[in-house]
């Protein structure tokens, strides 16, 4: 089964642009596990993202997970102890990731999820 970790605005994108994350996922996977990093869930409680308050209400859904680090760090500490990829449009992120040889899934089109090769 994958695994996959999400990132903030991974939680914000199915509000923000009318997508449903876990069928977006399911298409890609088939079964999948979702964590969400702690750092994540108290970037969200401070956001002033109008859809902040339904994206942590959708990330109590998912498996969380704790980590040593905050921010970006903590979601790539997560997804390498994980063994998981990471569903983000963060760009800078995702430039990490790459370095650390941890795989994206990001939004194309503003409605499909997509593997980074």
């Amino acid at each position: 089964m994958q695994k996959v970790v999400l990132d903030t605005n991974a939680l914000l994108m199915p509000f923000e642009f009318r997508m449903n994350l876990d069928l977006e996922l399911a298409n890609l996977f088939g079964e999948f596990e979702a964590y969400v990093p702690g750092p994540v869930i108290g970037e969200l409680k401070r956001s002033d993202s109008k859809y902040a308050q339904v994206a942590l209400k959708l990330a109590g859904k998912y498996i969380r997970y704790e980590t040593s680090t905050q921010g970006d760090a903590g979601v790539l500490e997560a997804a390498k102890a994980l063994g998981a990829m990471v569903v983000t449009n963060d760009y800078i992120l995702r430039r990490k990731m790459r370095q650390e040889g941890v795989r994206a899934i990001f939004l194309r089109s503003r409605k499909r999820l997509v593997i980074e090769e």
